[in-house]
C-alpha cells in the first residue's frame, strides 16, 4: 500500500461522492454552518479523509507526498535563493542565547541541530505575481511590501510547493513579495532545527529590506514558529517587522486548554492526534528501549522471542518467568504502563514503587508537568498511567512546555509588533489561540504559572518588562483549523481579504507612507457575486440569531450578545482598522464576512483557566491519545516490534558521534549518522498536489483577469495613517536594530514626500465634520434595506451587506431575510452594542485619519464628495458610513 496520487484518489473518491449526496440530503442541520457551502463541506471531508489515509502510512510516506513538485502557474513568478552561511551561524548564536545553559542541556547540545544532511544549503523561495515582478524590474524597486511566510504541517510535513497556492494569493491581494523558507522538518530534524532555519531566513531578509517593509506570517505550526521568532528578536534586541499574521497558530503542545478535549466535529484535525505506521523514522525508541541498550539486552530479546515460539509450538503452559517476559514485551509494544495511584499506597510501598514521586517534593501524585521528570504520567480513573513513548513529533516530552516550543507559556508576549490572529471557531486548538491573543494584549493579566516563571523568569523581570502588544483577534464561526487551506471556499476568501487589510495597515503605519492598492471590490468574486453560492441556504438565514437571540460558535459559549444585526463587515486592503480598545480589536465573524462583537473575557472558557493549569497534561486529551494508541499498537504491533528491535541493534552497533557532550533526541537524524547513510531522496513529481493546487489557484486566475479590466476604471484606494502610531519604524526598534538594517535604507529620511503630503491632507481635514450620507433608495419589498448611489450592494443604513444584488431593482430572498428590526427610524441609527463614532476622539486610541491616494497624489482632503472624511469608513458600498463597534 503506497501513498501516491492514484492511491489517494481511490481512497478519497468515495468520501467526495458520499459528501456530495449527504450535503443535499441533510440540508437542514448544515444550514447555519460553513458546511452549508458545498465547496467547504467537500474540502473539509476530503482533508479529513486524506489525513486518516495518511495515518496508515509512515511519516516518510506523508513527507514525500506533501513535498512533491507542484507546477507554478504562468502568472506567478518564483525564484529560489540560498541563505548565506553567515546568517545561519548568527541564527544559531541567537537560538543558543535564548535557550540558555539549561535549555541547551535539555535540547541535547548546541551542535547537532546545526548539522545538515549532505551539507545541503538552506533555501527559500520568492513568490510574486509576474506582473508585479515585471513592474519592479522596470523601476528597479525592491518593493515596500514583503511577507516572510512559514508554512504549517504539525512541524513534520508540508512544503513550500504544497502551500504555494496560499502564499501566491497573499502576494496578489497585497501586491507583495512572499519569501518562504524551506526549513528542516521533524522528526528527523526536531526542535530547534526549524526555528534555526526560519530565523536565519529573516536575518538575511533584513539585510535586503528595511524591517518596516516586512510582515511575518504563518499558519498552524508555522504560526507558532513565527511567534517564537518574534520573541527571540525582541529579547535579543533585533529589528522587529511591521507586523505579524498568525493563522490558527499552534502555541500549546501540551494540549492543556479545554477545546482540545472536544470531538473535533467541525475540524479536520484528528481529535486523538496524529498517528502513523511505524518505521525507522517514527516512533523513536522509548525509555524502555534505551534502558535495554544500556543493559545490553539485545540478545536477551532474541532469546525471549525464541522461547515464546517454542512454547507456542509445544502448547505447554509457560513458566512464570516467561509470562513476565511476555508481559514486558507487550508493554514495550504498548509503550505505556498502568499502575496504582501512589496517593493510595502506604509509605513503604510508595518508596519502592516505580511510579512513586515520593521524595521529589511534588504536591501531586502524577508527573503531568513536561520537563519535571523523565516520564510523563497522569491519573486516569484512579490509576496512574505513565507514558513511555514520545507524544509530539516536534520534540521530546521533556521539551513540550518550553516557551520556544509552546509560546503561550512565554513569561510575556508584550513588546511585539501588531498581531492579527485568525481563529477557527470550530477547531480543536481554538482556546489556546484566544488565550494567546489576550495574553499578548494584556501580559500582566495572563502570566504563566509559578513553576514556569521559576524556571524561565526567576527574578520576574520579563513578565512586566514589555508594553502590551496591539492584537486584532478574529474568531470565525465554526470554521476549521487553518481555513484558508480551503482557499476555493467563500469563508476562506474573506479570511484572505482580512489578512490583506491588516497587512496593508501595518505596513502603512510602520513606513509612514501611503499604500496604493487596487480596490478589491473591482476584482473579487466575493463582491461581484459572479461565483456560485454552492450553498444550501442561499437566503443567508444564518444571519439571523438563534432562538434565544444569540449566535453560537461550535459548542462553546462564544457568542454575540443579543445582536441580530452585524456591526461591520470584513474590510479589504487599503481599509482602516477599527479602533483598538485596551490594545485589542475583538471580532467574531460569520461565514458571510459579517462582524459581531466577541463575547467578553468572562464568558470565554479559555480565559477562565488558572495560570497553574496551563501547560499541564490533562486527562481528556490523554484518554483519546491512549485509545487511539491501543488501536494502532494492535494493528501495527508486528511492525513496531520489528522496528524497535532493529533500532536497538543499530544503536548498540553505534553511530558517528559529535564532539563534546552532544546527545541528540532519539528521532534526530543527526544522532543516527553512519558512513553508509543514503543521500536525501530527490523531489519527485506527482499530480495529486498539482490538482489540489490548481483547484486552489482558480480564484486567483479569475481575479487577475478582472484586475486588468478594472484598471481602466480604477477607483482610489483608502490609506490608513494613524498619527499616534506612524512614528519612524526605527524609533521602536531595540539596540541591535541599526546594525542589521541595510545602510541604503537606514540612511533614507523617514519623512518622504508622499508621507508629508499625506499628513498635510490629514491636517486639512482634521476639523471637518463628516457628512451623514443619505440611506439611498429602498430596495422594493423590504423595510430597512437600501442601495447607495452607483452600487449593487444593499445596506441597512449602518452596515453594507457582504454580497451584491444581480438585479438591484428587484427584491430577493437575501434582502428579505437580512431585513431586521434595527429601530423605528428604519435602521439609520447605530447598530445595537455600538457607540457613536465621535467617541473615537475621546478614547485616545482612535483608528486614525484617512487620506486618499490616486496616481501617487493625495487628493484634497476638503472634498467630501470624492473621499471619506475622518472617522468615517468606506466599505463594500460607496458612501455608506460604517459605525465602528468600540468594544
Amino acid at each position: 500500500m503506497v501513498l501516491n496520487t492514484l492511491a489517494v484518489g481511490a481512497a478519497v473518491t468515495p468520501t467526495v461522492l458520499e459528501t456530495y449526496f449527504s450535503h443535499y440530503l441533510n440540508r437542514k442541520p448544515l444550514r447555519e454552518k460553513p458546511t452549508a457551502h458545498l465547496s467547504y463541506y467537500e474540502g473539509l471531508q476530503l482533508v479529513r479523509r486524506f489525513l486518516h489515509y495518511a495515518s496508515l502510512h509512515t511519516v516518510d510516506d506523508l513527507q514525500d507526498f506533501t513535498a512533491q513538485w507542484v507546477p507554478v502557474p504562468h502568472w506567478v513568478m518564483v525564484e529560489e535563493v540560498a541563505i548565506p552561511a553567515l546568517n545561519i551561524t548568527r541564527s544559531a548564536q541567537l537560538v543558543q542565547e535564548q535557550l540558555g545553559h539549561r535549555g541547551i542541556d535539555k535540547v541535547g547540545g548546541k551542535l547537532w541541530w546545526q548539522w545538515r544532511r549532505d551539507e545541503a544549503p538552506l533555501k527559500a523561495e520568492w513568490i510574486e505575481m509576474r506582473k508585479d515582478h515585471q513592474e519592479r524590474q522596470r523601476t528597479g524597486d525592491k518593493g515596500q511590501r514583503v511577507m516572510l511566510y512559514v508554512h504549517g504541517g504539525a512541524y513534520y510535513f508540508g512544503s513550500v510547493d504544497e502551500h504555494r497556492y496560499q502564499m501566491q494569493r497573499h502576494a496578489r491581494k497585497l501586491r507583495a513579495r512572499v519569501l518562504a523558507p524551506r526549513y528542516r522538518l521533524a522528526p528527523q530534524f526536531p526542535f530547534p532545527c526549524g526555528l534555526h532555519d526560519c530565523l536565519a531566513a529573516y536575518l538575511w531578509l533584513i539585510e535586503q529590506q528595511d524591517p518596516s517593509t516586512i510582515l511575518l506570517a504563518g499558519d498552524s505550526a508555522g504560526g507558532g514558529m513565527v511567534l517564537s521568532m518574534l520573541v527571540i528578536l525582541r529579547d535579543r534586541g533585533l529589528p522587529l517587522p511591521a507586523g505579524a499574521i498568525l493563522i490558527s497558530p499552534w502555541v500549546d503542545l501540551t494540549h492543556s486548554f479545554p477545546s482540545v478535549a472536544g470531538d473535533g466535529q467541525y475540524d479536520y484535525i484528528p481529535a486523538h492526534g496524529f498517528w502513523h505506521r511505524p518505521n525507522m523514522t517514527w516512533p523513536p525508541p522509548n525509555s524502555q528501549d534505551m534502558e535495554a541498550i544500556a543493559q545490553s539486552a539485545v540478545q536477551k530479546l532474541v532469546n525471549v522471542e525464541k522461547a515464546a515460539l517454542h512454547a507456542h509450538e509445544r502448547g505447554r503452559r509457560k513458566p512464570a518467568h516467561e509470562t513476565k517476559q511476555e508481559q514486558e514485551e507487550e508493554e514495550a509494544i504498548r509503550s505505556f504502563s498502568v499502575g496504582p495511584n501512589p496517593g493510595d499506597m502506604h509509605t513503604g510501598e510508595k518508596r519502592h514503587h516505580p511510579f512513586s514521586t515520593e521524595g521529589l517534593g511534588k504536591a501531586r501524585p502524577d508527573n503531568s508537568i513536561p520537563g519535571a521528570g523523565t516520564e510523563l504520567s497522569v491519573l486516569l480513573d484512579g490509576n496512574l498511567v505513565e507514558m513511555h513513548d514520545q507524544i509530539q513529533v516536534y520534540t521530546t516530552n521533556q521539551m513540550l512546555a518550553h516557551p520556544l516550543v509552546s509560546p503561550v507559556l512565554q513569561p510575556s508576549l508584550g513588546g511585539l509588533p501588531p498581531l492579527l490572529i485568525q481563529v477557527g471557531g470550530g477547531e480543536l486548538l481554538r482556546d489556546e489561540q484566544i488565550y494567546l491573543a489576550h495574553k499578548a494584549a494584556n501580559p500582566s493579566a495572563y502570566p504563566p504559572g509559578e513553576a514556569y516563571l521559576d524556571e524561565h523568569d526567576p527574578h520576574r523581570e520579563l513578565v512586566s518588562k514589555y508594553e502590551p502588544t496591539d492584537v486584532q483577534l478574529q474568531v470565525w464561526d465554526d470554521l476549521c483549523h487553518v481555513a484558508p487551506t480551503l482557499s476555493f471556499t467563500r469563508p476562506a476568501k474573506y479570511m484572505y481579504r482580512s489578512v490583506a487589510q491588516f497587512g496593508a495597515w501595518a505596513l502603512a503605519q510602520a513606513q509612514r507612507a501611503p499604500i496604493d492598492i487596487l480596490d478589491d471590490d473591482d476584482v473579487s468574486v466575493i463582491s461581484s457575486g459572479s461565483e456560485p453560492q454552492n450553498s444550501t441556504d442561499k437566503d443567508f438565514k444564518d444571519h439571523e440569531p438563534d432562538s434565544d437571540g444569540r449566535h453560537t460558535i461550535a459548542t462553546a459559549p462564544i457568542v454575540a450578545r443579543n445582536i441580530a444585526t452585524p456591526v461591520d463587515a470584513v474590510g479589504k486592503a487599503g481599509d482602516a482598522l477599527p479602533a483598538y480598545h485596551d490594545h485589542m480589536i475583538r471580532q467574531r465573524i460569520d461565514r458571510h464576512g459579517a462582524i459581531y462583537p466577541l463575547s467578553p473575557p468572562n464568558e470565554l472558557p479559555a480565559l477562565q483557566m488558572r495560570a497553574a493549569d496551563i501547560g499541564i497534561i490533562k486527562p481528556g486529551p490523554v484518554r483519546k491519545w491512549l485509545a487511539a494508541k491501543t488501536k494502532w499498537d494492535s494493528r501495527f504491533a508486528r511492525e513496531k516490534r520489528a522496528v524497535q528491535t532493529q533500532r536497538i541493534k543499530e544503536m548498540a552497533a553505534g553511530y558517528d558521534r559529535f564532539e563534546g557532550d552532544e546527545v541528540p533526541p532519539p528521532t534526530a537524524l543527526a544522532g543516527r549518522r553512519k558512513k553508509d547513510m543514503p543521500r536525501e531522496p530527490k523531489q519527485r513529481r506527482g499530480w495529486g498536489l498539482s490538482m489540489w493546487s490548481g483547484w486552489g489557484s482558480k480564484h486567483d486566475e479569475m481575479a487577475l483577469g478582472r484586475e486588468e479590466k478594472a484598471k481602466a476604471t480604477r477607483r482610489p484606494s483608502v490609506i490608513t495613517v494613524d498619527p499616534a502610531r506612524s512614528r519612524s519604524h526605527a524609533e521602536h526598534q531595540l539596540p541591535e536594530a541599526a546594525a542589521h538594517a541595510p545602510p541604503t535604507l537606514a540612511a533614507e529620511a523617514p519623512d518622504s514626500a508622499a508621507a508629508a503630503r499625506t499628513r498635510e491632507a490629514i491636517a486639512a481635514s482634521a476639523d471637518s465634520t463628516p457628512p451623514t450620507p443619505a440611506p439611498g433608495p429602498r430596495v422594493p419589498g423590504t423595510d430597512h434595506t437600501f442601495l447607495a448611489p452607483s452600487s449593487s450592494r444593499p445596506h441597512n443604513g449602518t452596515v453594507a451587506y457582504p454580497f451584491s444584488l444581480a438585479a438591484p431593482a428587484q427584491p430577493n430572498a437575501s434582502t428579505t431575510s437580512l431585513t431586521s428590526d434595527a429601530g423605528a427610524d428604519g435602521g439609520a441609527g447605530p447598530a445595537p452594542g455600538a457607540e457613536a463614532v465621535g467617541a473615537d476622539a475621546a478614547d485616545g486610541n482612535a483608528a486614525g485619519a484617512r487620506a486618499v491616494v490616486e496616481d501617487g497624489k493625495v487628493l484634497d482632503a476638503a472634498e467630501p464628495a470624492k473621499r471619506p472624511q475622518p472617522q468615517t469608513f468606506v466599505t463594500a458600498s460607496e458612501g455608506v458610513s460604517v459605525v465602528r463597534n468600540l468594544t
